[in-house]
């Protein structure tokens, strides 16, 4: 083609070469005749780029093919013409596969939304406006979370951590609950897709509903039960000395069914209400020395060394019930498992990410496949463990739900025969700071430090 290229070129100047000279001799004028022959080839030469320029323009609304034209400029306009129709082609196969994605996905009873990387929508398929309301493409261009009005999904969002879904009401009916997962693709954009999980939800409520009710059934049985026991237990010195011992075994086993019951309310409760109703600035260093004072009285036998280290101003935002019951489930955990004259270390501490609770131990530890599941109602690392301990198995279960309460997070470190580590993590926003003159009476928040 470049080759091509320079021989027309070339004969071009020949030709005008040759006219120009011609016209000389016949004129006697050789600078005007080739003056006048190398204006009138730039002449065609304007035109042909006008002609090429107006193309151009009109390419941007129609695809018209090029002009027609002969020599040199010809062999351009059929170039762009081959280049054209190759366009046409891929253009057209682009088309055919984006149609049949949005009629795939069209057909899809979830909802899949396509936004760029700012967030912004730019297509979403029939159940998109069915669950969430959005309107393709109506509200092309608009903002996603300014479309899905919830608290909730604007912090899932703008966080930008999607490893787990998020599960709310739909925006446009209440009695719907979605569940919506976020996938990051190409150059940032946003892949979102969101199910209708109202049966699940609805499952997993009667479940609720099922259980606190168990419980509460059982109570009354239950006391009535220990009640005679220990009334039974009283007067050991009248009953038969064979029933003495299965009598004991019955009282200890109806204990542990009170406290295995006492944590499945506690649990549906958690569970049931999204954030405590309490949310006053509790004294953490305060309860850690009394946790550690029960922990001292359950590993008296073990003789345990138990430290602690904890900022007297250093305060958390929220319930003091669920706190304590969420630390002293760690605590006792670690007192549990740890050898006896073994090291229990407790730590509160603070720095810019927020608030931090660490229980550390030398015992057993656990292995690293069982890490992901501790927080599972009723998970066993081992059931030999469980019946020498007396654990409900509902601890790490609560400690997981209290934390999440007060916008917190577990992360546990785990080596066998090494030991564990329990740390819980909180937000800047619920750490609070006791200032110097009333420590008990002013407080100010640690991400501003102001009253």
């Amino acid at each position: 083609m470049n080759q091509n290229w320079r021989m027309g070129l070339a004969r071009h100047l020949l030709l005008v070469l040759a006219g120009s000279l011609l016209l000389g001799i016949l004129s006697g004028q050789y600078g005007w005749s080739f003056a006048a022959f190398l204006a009138a080839y730039l002449a065609r030469v304007l035109y042909q780029l006008y002609r090429l320029h107006r193309w151009l323009q009109q390419q941007r609304q129609s695809d018209e093919p090029p002009p027609e034209a002969s020599g040199l400029w010809g062999e351009v306009f059929d170039s762009l013409y081959q280049l054209q129709r190759h366009e046409q082609g891929i253009r057209g196969r682009l088309q055919a596969i984006i149609d049949r994605v949005q009629e795939s996905t069209a057909a899809l009873k979830d909802a899949v939304v396509f936004m760029d990387s700012n967030g912004v929508l730019e297509w979403g398929n029939n159940a998109a406006q069915s669950l969430l309301g959005l309107r393709s493409p109506q509200d092309s261009g608009q903002m996603v979370t300014n479309l899905v009005r919830h608290p909730a999904f604007k912090e899932y969002f703008d966080k930008g951590k999607y490893h787990e879904p998020l599960e709310l009401p739909s925006p446009i009916d209440d009695q719907l609950h979605l569940q919506i997962t976020v996938t990051r693709y190409g150059n940032g954009e946003h892949l979102m897709l969101a199910r209708d999980v109202t049966h699940l939800h609805l499952l997993e409520l009667m479940r609720k509903d099922f259980v606190a009710n168990v419980s509460h059934e059982l109570r009354t049985p239950l006391t009535v039960i220990a009640g005679y026991l220990e009334t039974l237990l009283e007067h050991a010195d009248e009953i038969n000395p064979r029933w003495l011992k299965p009598l004991q075994r019955m009282e200890q086993q109806a204990e542990r069914m009170r406290h295995l019951l006492e944590d499945l309310l506690l649990l549906t409760k958690l569970e049931t209400t999204s954030y405590p109703a309490s949310n006053q600035p509790v004294k953490i260093e305060q309860m850690l020395h009394s946790i550690k004072s029960d922990a001292l009285s359950l590993s008296a036998e073990k003789q345990h060394r138990i430290t602690l280290e904890a900022d007297p101003k250093l305060l958390l935002k929220g319930s003091e019930s669920e706190l304590r019951s969420a630390f002293s489930n760690l605590v006792f955990n670690a007192v549990k498992y740890t050898p006896a004259e073994g090291e229990i270390h407790i730590r509160w501490w603070s720095n810019e990410q927020g608030a931090h609770l660490c229980v550390q131990d030398n015992g057993i530890g656990i292995e690293n496949g069982h890490l992901p599941r501790l927080t599972e109602r009723f998970y066993r690392v081992d059931s030999s463990r469980a019946s020498n301990t007396g654990g409900t198995g509902l601890g790490l279960a609560i400690v997981k739900h209290v934390l999440l309460r007060h916008r917190g997070k577990l992360e546990i470190q785990s080596l066998p025969g090494k030991g564990s580590q329990f740390i819980c993590h909180f937000l800047p926003t619920q750490v609070a700071i006791a200032s110097e003159d009333r420590p008990t009476e002013r407080l100010k928040n640690r991400t501003g430090l102001g009253e």
